[in-house]
């Protein structure tokens, strides 16, 4: 079924959102860095969080989005628990690795890095391709908290207390927010993106994809993400230590503009670039973030979502089409995005046969089911109009990515 989202403008709330909404202004909330860096010690029984640099950008998370009075309760509750779980993961990491500094001599060998502007298919190509088991990735659940507490175990049917939080937090996203969890799944198992493992270090373009916030996007852009880079390493060294596997699959958006740490940390990467129209991922994105929206402010203005991400998506591409170069070209692969809805089976074996990945039987039948299972034919889906909903017209936004549409043939997609 075709869904159209006719509320974004003024959103008409049902009685769970209604009451979630009414909870969070009933809430007193302590937003400093002090009280949340005191609750994860309390938490995890730990102490020491290594180079305390973070801090700093913590606090400016918290002073932009925590404190701005037009943010609801629900979303303040919703940004404290989360820099609460990130300040969490860096202490049971910084200990973890004290106990074992072997882990900072596993190699990271040849990922397979998919680079993609988001709603180009990078999640459905980079899911399809962890169906493989021989490959290692991060399912969403292990990307929420990579390391366990100690003294946590199993329920009494095996499944781990971290994977049974995700899946909480799933069930809650389908029921307050249902089209946001229709356009962007978020199951537990469901494939993440390896950025989550620099929130522990509060960095990464990831709080730009939860909330109003132009001046963390400014410092963020305008200082060097490499640091940021070896701490996401050392994270994925951690969980290959872990639960080893040889070869990592990862995705993100953010590497479209920061190529250049990217392949410094990951030299030997085997590179994949997914590409579609802007004017598709603007209207996608800037839909999903509009009505996304309702549950974390109080006033909603669809033209600062359009504006922004226009903006945003604009700078990813400038960036990547100047640092393209530095990758190799063997290392680089690209996919169109009207190419792989043509022929997926097709793409995934292009791409692997570029990876110099071979699949056995069993990998064949796993890669199959994936396919099968994560197939749209007769699934609910979201119609997105930037007319519409944004009173913007496509060829007013596309012709800001002549450059990057020229470069890469992409072909147009919204008329």
């Amino acid at each position: 079924m075709k869904i159209r989202i006719s509320d974004l403008r003024d959103p008409q709330l049902n009685d769970l959102q209604k009451l979630a909404r009414d909870y969070g202004e009933t809430l007193s909330l302590d937003m400093s860095a002090e009280s949340i860096l005191e609750e994860a010690t309390a938490r995890t029984g730990l102490t020491d969080f290594g180079p305390t640099d973070f801090v700093a950008r913590l606090d400016m998370w918290l002073d932009e989005v925590g404190n701005d009075p037009d943010r609801l309760g629900i979303g303040r509750l919703s940004l404290r628990n989360s820099c609460l779980r990130y300040a969490s993961n860096r202490l049971l990491a910084h200990d973890l690795l004290r106990r074992h500094p072997e882990i900072h001599d596993i190699k990271i060998a040849r990922p397979i890095i998919i680079l993609g502007l988001p709603r180009t298919g990078t999640t459905h190509l980079l899911n399809v391709l962890s169906a493989d088991a021989h490959l290692r990735s991060l399912p969403l659940w292990e990307s929420y908290e990579p390391i366990p507490i100690a003294g946590e175990s199993s329920s009494a049917d095996g499944v781990d207390p971290r994977h049974q939080r995700c899946a909480k937090e799933w069930e809650q996203m389908q029921a307050v927010t249902p089209h946001v969890a229709l356009m962007h799944p978020m199951d537990p198992d469901h494939v993440h993106e390896e950025i989550e493992l620099m929130l522990p270090d509060f960095s990464s373009y990831n709080l730009e994809w939860v909330a109003r916030c132009p001046q963390w996007r400014d410092h963020y852009l305008s200082h060097e993400q490499q640091p940021h880079y070896d701490y996401m390493h050392t994270m994925l060294k951690v969980l290959t230590f872990l639960r080893p596997k040889n070869r990592w699959v990862l995705k993100s958006p953010q590497h479209f503009e920061q190529i250049g740490p990217l392949m410094k940390t990951f030299p030997d990467a085997c590179v994949v670039m997914t590409h579609r129209d802007p004017v598709s991922v603007i209207q996608s994105a800037a839909t999903m973030m509009t009505y996304a929206a309702r549950m974390a402010y109080r006033t909603i203005d669809p033209e600062w979502y359009i504006d922004y991400w226009t903006d945003r998506i604009e700078r990813l591409l400038t960036a990547a089409v100047r640092d393209v170069h530095l990758i190799p070209d063997r290392q680089r692969i690209d996919v169109q995005f009207d190419d792989f809805m043509a022929d997926d089976r097709g793409t995934i074996s292009r791409v692997f046969a570029f990876a110099g990945h071979s699949l056995d039987a069993s990998a064949q039948a796993q890669i199959e089911q994936s396919l099968t299972t994560r197939s749209r034919t007769g699934k609910d889906t979201v119609v997105y109009d930037v007319r519409a909903d944004f009173n913007r017209q496509p060829e007013q936004i596309r012709e800001r990515f002549s450059e990057y549409i020229d470069k890469f043939n992409v072909s147009l997609e919204v008329k």
